[in-house]
Protein backbone atom coordinates (compact mmCIF):
# COMPACT_ATOMS: atom_id res chain seq x y z
CA UNK A 1 0.00 0.00 0.00
CA UNK A 2 1.25 3.47 -0.53
CA UNK A 3 0.29 6.87 0.34
CA UNK A 4 0.54 9.61 -2.46
CA UNK A 5 0.05 13.22 -1.82
CA UNK A 6 -1.20 14.44 -5.06
CA UNK A 7 -1.79 18.46 -5.68
CA UNK A 8 -4.94 19.25 -6.34
CA UNK A 9 -4.75 22.30 -8.29
CA UNK A 10 -2.15 20.51 -10.50
CA UNK A 11 -2.25 16.87 -10.64
CA UNK A 12 1.42 16.73 -9.42
CA UNK A 13 2.45 14.02 -7.34
CA UNK A 14 4.26 15.72 -3.90
CA UNK A 15 5.26 12.44 -2.48
CA UNK A 16 4.77 8.94 -1.82
CA UNK A 17 5.37 6.79 1.37
CA UNK A 18 5.67 3.15 1.09
CA UNK A 19 3.97 1.94 4.48
CA UNK A 20 2.28 -1.46 5.05
CA UNK A 21 1.16 -0.02 8.65
CA UNK A 22 0.24 3.70 9.01
CA UNK A 23 -0.90 5.22 12.18
CA UNK A 24 -2.73 7.80 10.41
CA UNK A 25 -2.62 10.06 13.80
CA UNK A 26 1.13 10.51 13.29
CA UNK A 27 -0.24 11.75 9.61
CA UNK A 28 -2.29 14.71 11.13
CA UNK A 29 -5.87 12.53 9.35
CA UNK A 30 -7.42 11.95 13.46
CA UNK A 31 -7.14 16.46 12.75
CA UNK A 32 -9.12 16.38 9.77
CA UNK A 33 -13.35 16.72 9.70
CA UNK A 34 -15.54 14.09 8.51
CA UNK A 35 -15.97 16.63 5.42
CA UNK A 36 -12.33 17.46 4.66
CA UNK A 37 -11.60 13.59 4.97
CA UNK A 38 -14.23 12.75 2.47
CA UNK A 39 -12.51 15.82 0.47
CA UNK A 40 -9.14 15.19 0.54
CA UNK A 41 -8.74 11.52 0.90
CA UNK A 42 -9.21 8.64 -1.40
CA UNK A 43 -8.89 5.13 -1.69
CA UNK A 44 -7.89 3.58 -4.84
CA UNK A 45 -8.73 0.63 -6.84
CA UNK A 46 -4.91 -0.88 -6.15
CA UNK A 47 -5.44 -0.52 -2.43
CA UNK A 48 -3.01 3.00 -2.18
CA UNK A 49 -4.91 6.06 -0.37
CA UNK A 50 -4.63 9.28 -2.25
CA UNK A 51 -4.32 12.91 -0.56
CA UNK A 52 -5.24 15.72 -2.22
CA UNK A 53 -2.91 18.62 -1.05
CA UNK A 54 -1.16 21.37 -2.70
CA UNK A 55 2.24 21.92 -3.41
CA UNK A 56 4.47 24.39 -2.76
CA UNK A 57 4.24 26.11 -6.63
CA UNK A 58 0.43 26.07 -6.78
CA UNK A 59 0.91 27.46 -2.91
CA UNK A 60 3.06 30.31 -3.90
CA UNK A 61 0.83 31.00 -6.58
CA UNK A 62 -2.09 31.44 -4.94
CA UNK A 63 0.14 33.94 -2.43
CA UNK A 64 0.03 36.32 -5.14
CA UNK A 65 -2.93 35.94 -6.40
CA UNK A 66 -5.85 35.13 -3.73
CA UNK A 67 -8.26 35.33 -6.11
CA UNK A 68 -7.73 32.01 -7.19
CA UNK A 69 -9.06 30.53 -4.24
CA UNK A 70 -12.59 30.82 -5.37
CA UNK A 71 -11.16 28.83 -8.48
CA UNK A 72 -11.69 24.84 -8.19
CA UNK A 73 -8.86 24.74 -10.63
CA UNK A 74 -6.79 27.55 -11.48
CA UNK A 75 -4.27 25.74 -14.00
CA UNK A 76 -5.27 25.15 -17.10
Amino acid sequence: MSIVYKCRHCGGTIGRLEQQIVDTSVLGWDKLSDEDKKEMIDYTESGDVQIQAICENCEESLGHHPEYHELDYFIQ
